[in-house]
């Protein structure tokens, strides 16, 4: 028989645990905030099938609409697999944290202790913590088309000239936040993907996320649409893993957004390591980037919002400014990050302080714009019913 104490730890643990409901269980308001503001935008932007998720107060709720595949119609579910594309970056992100954790790499280390083929190269002289924010020197967004694989990708780093010192300027990249997440793998002695998936996955207690779908899971992988709406799926690249490779579900991805608002549930070093994520090194303009995470002062005015995800902010470099010292979060803080691949769309938002989060999976990659136009408006919807 469980003594006292047992059942009043476990009683506590289990309050602790966030409650999924359906979207018939979600308080009405709720409902029709999230339809209003996601279903419209099935027909305006041809977007077949989007999953959406929301969490109140330690409470998740599932809308879904539409289809996963048009070919065979089957409907979209809060565990159909999307591409979450870029979103990937915050497992990158915690991954590196939790080694950080574990003191098997500073962020102040450069690639080159890890990679020796990097050593005394420009590169090297960016640190780990420099290639997590996109503050590198000036890593372009994507790598050229000719670099497909390990020995091109170290050929490419080691002729890599910055075009501004490691610091002093945000520019979004692939290249960047891919490398640290090679560098992570190593210091970890493992692959990255295997890592994230025997590792991180489990730990974080999801699921059904993958970077290599399994062959009994192919069923639940949504087909994405591109711009001619053919039936498309990401293809291999050179650190696609680490960059935009995981797959995962409405189910998983707010279980992942419930630990990023209540890091405490979990023990450490995972505790320590989700809240190494939500730190801010580098001012950009109103946003400050940390590592995986974009972060904005709550509550934040739609334009706001929109002008830190712009396309401007992806495609072009900003001046940076260090946080001395880094920011912890003092204040209601959301934090945010947009995801695309050829024939998938994501946007994941959450607020701790008022413990509310949103994640929407879609099978097109419609403008980001209208991703967190509609995310918004539900959010500000959450904010009036948090408990």
């Amino acid at each position: 028989m469980l003594g006292p104490l047992v059942l009043a730890t476990l009683s506590s643990a289990i309050c602790l645990l966030p409650i999924a409901a359906r979207a018939d269980d979600a308080p009405g308001q709720i409902t029709a905030a999230v339809d209003r503001a996601f279903q419209p935008l099935l027909k305006a932007h041809g977007v077949p099938g989007i999953a959406v998720a929301v969490t109140v107060g330690g409470r998740q709720y599932f809308f879904n609409y539409g289809v996963a595949s048009k070919e065979s119609q089957v409907p979209v579910t809060q565990d159909t697999l999307f591409e979450i594309g870029s979103v990937s970056k915050t497992f990158t992100a915690t991954l590196a944290a939790y080694a950080l954790t574990l003191g098997k790499l500073s962020l102040d280390d450069g690639p080159g202790k890890y990679v020796p083929q990097l050593r005394g190269s420009a590169i090297d002289k960016a640190t780990l913590l420099q290639l997590g924010t996109y503050t590198a020197g000036g890593l372009p967004l994507q790598f050229p088309e000719a670099v497909t694989h390990g020995a091109e990708t170290w050929a490419y780093f080691r002729q890599w000239s910055p075009t501004a010192a490691p610091g002093e300027q945000r520019r979004y990249s692939n290249p960047s936040i891919g490398l640290l997440g090679h560098v992570t793998g190593v210091a970890m002695n493992g692959d990255f993907a295997d890592l994230v998936q025997t590792e991180l996955f489990p730990r974080l207690r999801l699921r059904h996320s993958y970077i290599r779908v399994p062959e009994a899971e192919m069923g639940n992988y949504a087909w994405g649409y591109d711009k001619a709406d053919k039936p498309i799926r990401v293809n291999p690249g050179a650190f696609d893993a680490e960059a935009y490779g995981v797959k995962s579900t409405a189910a998983d991805m707010i279980r992942f957004v419930d630990a990023n608002i209540r890091p405490e549930r979990f023990e450490a070093p995972m505790r320590d390591a989700l809240a190494a994520t939500q730190i801010g090194y580098f001012r950009i303009g109103q946003m400050v980037q940390g590592l995986g995470w974009e972060q904005y002062p709550y509550p934040i005015a739609l334009d706001r919002l929109l002008a830190g995800n712009s396309v401007t902010m992806a495609m072009e470099p900003h001046a940076a400014t260090r946080l001395m010292p880094p920011q912890s979060p003092s204040a209601p803080t959301l934090f945010n990050k947009t995801g695309s691949t050829n024939g998938f769309g994501a946007y994941v938002a959450f607020v701790p302080e008022q413990r509310i989060g949103i994640v929407m999976l879609a099978n097109r990659n419609f403008p980001i714009p209208a991703r967190i136009t509609a995310a918004h408006a539900v959010l500000q919807q959450l904010a009036s019913d948090v408990p």
